[in-house]
């Protein structure tokens, strides 16, 4: 990847990228916001896009890695090239839901232009593994909320609580967004997970359907923390379709 300055443009050329969302614009263009390792969410303008003979139009894909160029010098870049780095299964049926709540979470919660390698690299390896046949798609959602919210500095232990004690496996707290893990015990608030989900979680071990109910519930509680208001299409999708 090169970043050079020309004219008091940026111009970045050939880094490592994934299409989050795109919709027309002007009469043949598209602007799509796109996802990059070094640069992180940046919207560009896709000129000529949607002619039928445009170079662009056959290689900018959701779900496939990408390699991108452009430049510009505001908030709205322009796209250069796009070359399709292929190696990923189409995604389909509930795996393709998924991937667009993925996008949906990094459109409302990711700021523009800042760089999150930690971040692309759990999307990166969410959309393979949901490209897979059979995959459970859970503990796919979970470990890529978690990375999420680290990386927007929402992330908490799982191994104490709020107060600095060990969790133990046979005991209950409660999951309190803004504040943490309190033992249940006299506490009404937030979300009630037992010690031995949050040792499940800690292990991305989601192999028991009562630690994978409630660590689905505690990501929930948190994301609505960071979400406010906005609303999430996709999960409601999700839910009326599939109950997730």
């Amino acid at each position: 990847m090169a970043v050079t300055f020309a004219s008091s443009k940026q111009r970045v050329e050939a880094v490592p990228a994934w299409l989050l969302h795109s919709y027309p614009y002007k009469e043949t263009s598209l602007i799509v916001e796109t996802f990059s390792r070094q640069h992180g969410r940046v919207a560009l303008v896709a000129r000529g896009a949607r002619r039928p003979m445009s170079a662009l139009r056959g290689s900018l894909l959701a779900f496939q890695p990408l390699e991108l160029s452009w430049f510009g010098a505001g908030e709205l870049k322009t796209l250069h090239a796009a070359e399709w780095q292929g190696g990923v299964p189409q995604l389909a049926g509930l795996p393709l839901l998924c991937g667009f709540y993925l996008n949906e979470l990094l459109l409302k919660l990711l700021p523009r232009e800042d760089g999150h390698g930690r971040l692309f690299e759990a999307y990166d390896r969410a959309v393979r593994a949901l490209a897979q046949p059979g995959q459970d798609v859970e503990p796919v959602l979970r470990r890529f909320e978690r990375v999420l919210a680290a990386e927007l500095g929402y992330g908490f232990a799982l191994d104490r609580d709020l107060a600095g004690r060990p969790i133990e496996p046979d005991d209950n707290y409660r999951f309190v967004p803004g504040r943490g893990l309190v033992p249940a015990e006299g506490e009404s608030a937030g979300v009630l997970v037992r010690g031995r989900t949050l040792a499940a979680m800690a292990a991305d071990d989601y192999s028991d359907p009562q630690s994978t109910q409630q660590a689905k519930q505690l990501m929930r509680a948190l994301l609505a923390e960071l979400l406010g208001d906005t609303p999430l299409h996709t999960r409601k999708i999700l839910r009326d379709l599939y109950q997730l």
